[in-house]
């Protein structure tokens, strides 16, 4: 009988990052919030925990927990606040990824080592105005000249773009869409303001410019012409991710509506003794259960270094409509206090909405689920 359990490590690194987030980043998510910007110590205890390359090989600097250990990890900041979760996950996840899964291995101990560390911060660059759902409409262009590649053009909706040392880009040269290693110091380089977002507005989300930035030949990731597959390789990880940072902010959402169900008082009972208030928190826990079983399923194959684009894609949709189901009930439940700045209700409610739109949106993920169920004939 197969029966799934974490390993003794996984659950030593769920009660750090737990005590981290419960009494370091949670009293501060408000303030995060309304100051658009995670505060630099904060980061710097990331880093110091080892969270910013929890997934990462102990090779190439980071923790070795792998997908399992990395979902465990974004499960548990987000119960505290999903701009950190989005920070590390555009660095991590996807940023640093990327040159994990296509790099050399110069490009890896060059890079990934302080990027694991969190001795660089790290960003993931493929977005443009005309390349968003068609991510492989990228018009940025890089050509070889000489010993160096010449990159130009903009990206936008960029993830720690103002923030970033080192950035994963996407570029298109003869042979199609082809991936390099950046560094911001650059000259050429530019970002533009923080952009002012209806959630997650501790993450800096900047727009990118590359103007004649000259790169070393050998910062090619992969091949020419690759590029696009390391992207999509990339954002099976990042979706996966995702879908755990959900995970946590739905719990959250459940454990804050069942107490305040059993304190508020109407009709001189506790409103959780009404069938109405206990079928949303039935639906709630339902809703959780199914994320948090499809999650870790995911994360496992991923660690067995198996194909899990379309399970990632199916992830990411159903986790990001759970938890816009959960916070929309955890609103309901909490009344006009859910919709209240006093109570972080509605900030996790106007966090959860981007969770449709990013790492690919959710009818990009029913798109790559239905062309997977017509290839098998329905048989999964």
């Amino acid at each position: 009988m197969f029966e799934f359990g974490f390993t003794e490590e996984q659950l030593m690194l769920r009660e750090m990052v737990r005590d981290f987030a419960v009494n370091e980043l949670k009293p501060i998510a408000q303030q995060i919030d309304q100051n658009e910007k995670i505060p630099d110590e904060i980061i710097r205890k990331l880093a110091d925990l080892g969270l910013l390359g929890a997934s990462i090989p102990e090779q190439y600097g980071g923790g070795g927990f792998g997908e399992v250990g990395y979902c465990i990890m974004q499960e548990e900041i987000s119960r505290a606040c999903l701009s950190t979760a989005t920070f590390i996950g555009a660095h991590q996840s996807i940023g640093t990824n990327a040159i994990l899964l296509g790099g050399s291995e110069e490009l890896k101990q060059k890079y990934v080592v302080p990027l694991a560390k969190g001795e660089k911060i790290g960003a993931f660059c493929l977005t443009e105005v005309q390349a968003g759902s068609d991510s492989f409409n990228v018009k940025t262009t890089a050509e070889l000249d000489g010993d160096e590649w010449v990159i130009n053009g903009d990206k936008m909706w960029i993830t720690n773009g103002g923030l970033a040392d080192i950035i994963s880009v996407f570029a298109r040269t003869p042979k199609g869409v082809t991936a390099f290693v950046v560094e911001t110091s650059m000259p050429g380089f530019s970002a533009g303001p923080p952009e002012k977002k209806m959630g997650i507005r501790g993450s800096t989300t900047n727009a990118i410019t590359f103007d004649n930035i000259r790169v070393p030949k050998e910062n090619m990731i992969g091949t020419e012409g690759r590029g696009f597959l390391i992207a999509m390789k990339t954002l099976d990880a990042g979706r996966l991710g995702l879908g755990a940072a959900t995970l946590g902010a739905a719990k959250e959402m459940l454990e804050m509506s069942s107490r305040y169900a059993k304190e508020r008082i109407q009709f001189d009972h506790p409103i959780s003794h009404f069938q109405a208030i206990q079928f949303m928190l039935a639906e709630m826990a339902t809703t959780i259960y199914a994320m948090e079983s499809i999650i870790y399923r995911t994360a496992v194959d991923y660690d067995l270094k198996k194909n899990i684009s379309t399970h990632s894609a199916m992830v990411k949709l159903f986790c990001s409509e759970g938890l816009d189901k959960v916070v929309d009930m955890a609103v309901q439940i909490h009344g006009g206090m859910g919709y209240s700045r006093e109570y972080p209700i509605e900030r996790f409610y106007r966090d959860s909405r981007i969770n449709k739109i990013f790492e690919g949106t959710n009818e990009i993920q029913k798109g790559i689920i239905a062309r997977d169920v017509l290839k098998h004939k329905g048989v999964m």
